[in-house]
């Protein structure tokens, strides 16, 4: 069996508190999951479940207090700053908002030449592969001259990927990559994220909060609660017909037009959750 691209392995992550006492919060508890190439991990929860905590130990922007995260078989813990940059060329991530991800003073050509240049790619491979991946993600040649302020949403957050793939990279985080985006603008980028995982072998951890969206993208899924994983397995499985409480809890947090069955779910919902709860202390 060939090994996974990333391992993470019983990971805890604590963050301190501020004030006197300056007290620790576990923000991820015993937390384990795999990724293998060309393969989409979506990692769902609420604000506060740890799933972006997550994203940001495997970037390695977050403070591991026990277990490890590999990626390739190394310790991302344990690198230095050089194989860090190196390991950059590997691992990129786009980021929630289009708007504030992106450098506004800057031309988007000198934005997806920078990680190039810092890698100590020549201006003129740089400038090559900076059209390449404009054509990849669907924007005309004519971008590379123009502001991010310049551009919708949508547009910017494929400019956003482009930058991803400027390394060609074997993984990207991607950190609810599409919730600030209309819902049709956010179809169109879940499908550029399939395509470019078909053409080039990339693989995901997809992390959102909307189990509609993991499943549009998702070959597993995994649903963190509080810190700690509380389901994990097929997309198509967990997406619909999960096992764990809060998972039938996030389910029920889409909307619906109709007010009477909105409140139903509400009801429903806050059942589910408060279970969940009573399984959390219990455990």
């Amino acid at each position: 069996m060939m090994a996974p691209l990333l391992s993470v392995d019983d990971l805890v992550v604590d963050y301190r508190k501020s004030g006197f006492r300056k007290a620790r919060f576990r923000a991820l508890d015993g937390v384990s999951i795999e990724i293998g190439r060309a393969e989409t991990l979506g990692l769902v929860g609420e604000s506060g479940s740890g799933k972006t905590t997550l994203g940001r130990a495997v970037l390695g922007l977050a403070p591991i207090t026990s277990g490890s995260v590999r990626f390739e078989g190394r310790d991302i813990g344990r690198l230095s700053r050089r194989d860090r940059r190196e390991l950059s060329r590997d691992l990129q991530v786009v980021f929630q908002d289009p708007y504030s991800s992106l450098n506004p003073a800057m031309t988007v050509g000198a934005i997806l030449a920078e990680p190039l240049t810092v890698q100590g790619w020549s201006a003129k491979d740089a400038r090559r592969r900076v059209r390449e991946v404009l054509d990849q993600v669907g924007m005309p040649a004519s971008t590379l001259s123009r502001l991010p302020s310049e551009f919708s949403g949508g547009q910017r957050q494929r400019v956003a990927i482009a930058r991803a793939l400027a390394l060609a990279p074997k993984l990207i985080v991607c950190d609810e990559p599409v919730s600030a985006l209309d819902l049709s603008t956010q179809a169109r980028v879940l499908d550029l994220f399939l395509q470019i995982q078909q053409d080039t072998g990339v693989s995901y951890l997809f992390v959102s909060h909307d189990l509609d969206v993991v499943r549009h993208l998702s070959h597993r899924v995994a649903v963190m609660y509080r810190g700690v994983v509380v389901e994990h397995g097929d997309a198509a499985r967990v997406t619909t017909d999960p096992d764990h409480p809060y998972t039938r809890g996030l389910l029920l947090a889409s909307p619906t037009p109709d007010p009477d069955r909105q409140a139903e779910r509400r009801r429903l919902r806050y059942e589910l959750l408060a279970r969940a709860d009573a399984a959390d202390a219990g455990g």
